[in-house]
């Protein structure tokens, strides 16, 4: 018997990277699985691996994620757990950055997580409670340079993390974010390749492993364990918190002592 048996899970970007981590691991504990995602074939193997619902959207669309809450009640009945995994992360200060990527960044790494909640709060409060994980990152803490959107989206996914909680602690709803560090994915891929200097795209990557006290980058597996213990019942006196996977990195400052 898994510990989230007969619960019902909806994952926002789970075709790939964090958000499939994620589906995978509340999978292997029992729950049910949805997945809302762009149409494709990511969305499409993604729900035929782990025989999940496949809800094709955006999820910066009211109308979208409206319908893909609808699915899932009309499917399973019911709605116990929401992990807000869709993300983007173009490049660019607030100089260089076109408005219109500014926007679509908030839409949908900010604007996602309020339409989830908006149309889905209703289902968990009705399921007698639930859990909300938010996957926001260590960039909303401390920051690299030339990624301001994705930075400000992201700090602002943790106030709204508090939010949530506090809002919602009466209906039995608790509401965590996540805070990854680098971590295996598409997008971090993407990142590596628009940073080759001459190296290999898996070079890059493990230099920047290297960052990280422990020595490597994350898993999406790492991160989706973390995802599972904060939507499960084993964490069920924690909720307006952070949680770091980052292999120590906010933990170490910058100066270096000799040997």
């Amino acid at each position: 018997m898994g510990r989230l048996d007969n619960k019902v899970a909806l994952i926002t970007g789970g075709a790939t990277g964090i958000g499939l981590g994620s589906a995978r691991a509340l999978a292997a504990e029992g729950a049910k699985i949805a997945l809302f995602g762009l149409a494709g074939k990511p969305l499409d193997d993604a729900a035929a691996e782990l025989g999940a619902l496949a809800i094709a959207g955006d999820v910066a669309s009211s109308a979208a994620v409206a319908a893909g809450i609808a699915k899932v009640e009309e499917r399973y009945g019911r709605l116990d757990i929401i992990v807000n995994s869709a993300a983007i992360q173009p490049y660019g200060t607030v100089e260089t950055m076109d408005e219109a990527n500014w926007d679509r960044v908030m839409a949908v790494n900010l604007k996602g997580i309020y339409l989830t909640g908006h149309f889905g709060v209703p289902l968990l409060r009705r399921a007698g409670g639930g859990a909300i994980v938010n996957i926001a990152s260590v960039q909303g803490i401390a920051c690299q340079t030339n990624v301001a959107a994705y930075v400000a989206s992201k700090g602002a996914v943790l106030a709204l993390t508090r939010a949530m909680a506090l809002d919602h602690a009466k209906d039995g709803i608790r509401v965590n974010a996540v805070c990854p560090g680098s971590i295996d994915t598409p997008m971090l891929r993407f990142a590596a390749s628009e940073n080759l200097d001459g190296k290999t795209e898996d070079q890059v990557i493990a230099s920047w492993g290297k960052a990280h006290p422990i020595g490597r980058v994350g898993s999406i597996e790492d991160v989706g364990n973390m995802v599972a213990f904060l939507a499960g019942p084993a964490a069920t006196f924690c909720t307006g918190g952070e949680y770091k996977v980052d292999g120590g990195l906010l933990a170490k400052i910058g100066v270096v002592l000799p040997d």
